[in-house]
């Protein structure tokens, strides 16, 4: 067996919470966005999977519950685990380090690995060169990172870990198995083999390690095998260096604040020219694409566009020029516009998107016409309804853009109880439509405290009722009386065929949609 190369890792501490911190000023509107120095916790399935000093200082640990947490910090700031984010930070961090040692791997956001000999033999040591590394890394606001040297990754990590306040650690070649003997065999990664060894009274790598190979590739195969091998310091694996991608996006800055969406539109298309080109040249076309746009006044506006087949420059264009009108949802920027950047957030390898050799056909066509329509006419000029969720019918046909691959804000798939189960009616009022539902003393039908109707329903605005049945309850946002409603559906047949969805709410009668 080889002996492990010798490596160097950096580890960046509270990664989660760092890369929150540098991507929020351009991912998070200014009253959504949390101070430095506040407690910050991350959260993942409801448990803290990292958290700031500030955190930590008043008693938050990583794998608390989110009530414990909070307990313990009343004021902790928490914020969703992005690991999409995590990764986009980390790249500026593995770009620094590539300028002084090329070939860097990311193992994960925040920890990446070199191997030692080529920076060693640069600066003259391991030490000088974990020092520039992580000096690098201080420069871009990075100054708690910390590095560990050793024999393999893992044990190289694991250096990194233990560094402190000392900012590196060095374990001597041949020294891993004695640096991994105390730690806790929860180092390993491997949460149900630590529960085991456990239960064996196997606690530290130094007694994981002294068991025999052959047992415990027995007992837990080949990957407990590997694990062994790891808290023995034998680590196998190589350094293996990313390859950098392409910078795909493309910036531009403006001298003079530009007032207008179609002056900045103008100004913006060789930028979209560039933009597509380069993706062409590394054989991708744009699916996704996230347009940032900074005002005089330090106003952002930040929108992530979808397209149905992919982006060309002309689409590109279109899109700064809508995101610049005034919208229902979003503010329109006061001041003149100075920056706007254009990055890819979803790219498509470009043979997939190549047109057909007898024709677009009819798809591509209507696409091309109706996004003509758009430029022309803004980019709410042409809906397409879409499926949503709710539980009354007229909230369920949401209407978007065309060409917008984002769906209703109020998912379908998510459980709606008291909405109206299948099969539903063949016809839907977009505006329900007022109506009578007596009894046959001539009294209106209601409901009562209880849930039961006043009296069953005779006739329907002076048609007879055949048949009915409910009624089903609706009961909504009881926690705002602003938005609650309380509301109770039946359905009506009546002696003429038709048949009909009917509402009970406020005292009022309305037709929700009707049946064929």
């Amino acid at each position: 067996m080889t002996a492990p190369e010798r490596v160097i890792v950096v580890w960046l501490p509270d990664w989660p919470v760092t890369a929150l911190l540098r991507t929020q000023a351009r991912e998070l509107a200014t009253s959504e966005r949390i101070a430095p120095e506040d407690p910050i916790a991350v959260m993942h399935d409801g448990a803290v999977v990292a958290c700031s000093p500030s955190a930590r200082a008043e008693g938050v640990r990583r794998g608390m519950k989110k009530r414990d947490a909070q307990a313990a910090c009343a004021r902790l700031r928490l914020a969703a685990a992005d690991e999409a984010r995590d990764s986009r930070a980390f790249h500026d961090a593995l770009v620094r380090l590539e300028e002084l040692a090329p070939g860097a791997e990311p193992l994960r956001p925040g920890v990446a690995a070199l191997r030692a000999r080529g920076p060693a033999r640069f600066y003259r040591g391991e030490r000088p060169a974990a020092d520039a590394l992580l000096a690098a890394l201080a420069q871009a606001g990075l100054a708690d990172a910390r590095a560990g040297v050793a024999d393999g990754l893992f044990t190289a990590e694991q250096a990194a870990r233990a560094a402190g306040e000392e900012r590196i650690r060095i374990v001597a070649p041949g020294e891993a198995a004695s640096f991994l003997a105390p730690l806790s065999v929860g180092a390993l990664g491997d949460p149900d083999l630590a529960l085991l060894l456990a239960r064996l009274g196997i606690r530290t790598l130094g007694e994981f390690a002294r068991l025999a190979p052959g047992r415990v590739d027995d007992r837990l195969g080949s990957r407990g095998a590997r694990l062994h091998a790891l808290a023995a310091g034998s680590d196998s694996r190589t350094v293996t260096p990313r390859v950098p991608p392409p910078e795909l996006s493309r910036e531009l800055d403006l001298d003079a604040p530009l007032e207008l969406a179609e002056q900045v539109a103008f100004a913006v298309r060789q930028t979209a020219d560039a933009f597509c080109d380069g993706l062409a040249g590394a054989g991708l076309v744009c699916t996704a694409v996230r347009i940032l746009i900074v005002s005089d006044a330090a106003e952002r506006s930040e929108r992530v566009w979808q397209h149905p087949t992919s982006f060309d420059a002309a689409s590109v264009t279109d899109r700064v020029r809508w995101q610049l009108q005034p919208s229902p949802a979003v503010a329109a920027l006061t001041g003149g516009v100075v920056h706007v950047r254009i990055e890819p957030e979803a790219v498509d390898d470009a043979g997939a998107h190549q047109p057909a050799l007898l024709g677009q056909g009819p798809d591509e066509r209507a696409h091309h016409a109706m996004t003509r329509v758009q430029s022309a006419l803004g980019h709410r000029a042409v809906l397409t309804p879409s499926p949503g969720g709710g539980r009354f019918l007229a909230e369920r046909e949401v209407r978007v853009p065309w060409g917008d691959g984002s769906g209703p804000a109020a998912r379908r798939d998510l459980p709606w109880p008291g909405s109206l189960p299948a099969p539903l009616p063949t016809e839907v009022f977009r505006e329900a439509r007022p109506a009578q539902v007596c009894a046959a003393s001539g009294e209106p039908v209601g409901v009562d405290g209880r849930g039961f109707v006043t009296a069953d329903p005779a006739t329907l605005d002076r048609r007879a009722v055949s048949s009915w049945s409910g009624p089903w309850p609706i009961v909504e946002r009881t926690w705002d009386p602003a938005r609650a409603r309380s509301a109770h559906r039946f359905q009506l047949a009546l002696e003429d065929g038709s048949a009909w969805l009917a509402v009970l709410e406020d005292g009022a009668w309305w037709l929700e949609g009707r049946y064929a």
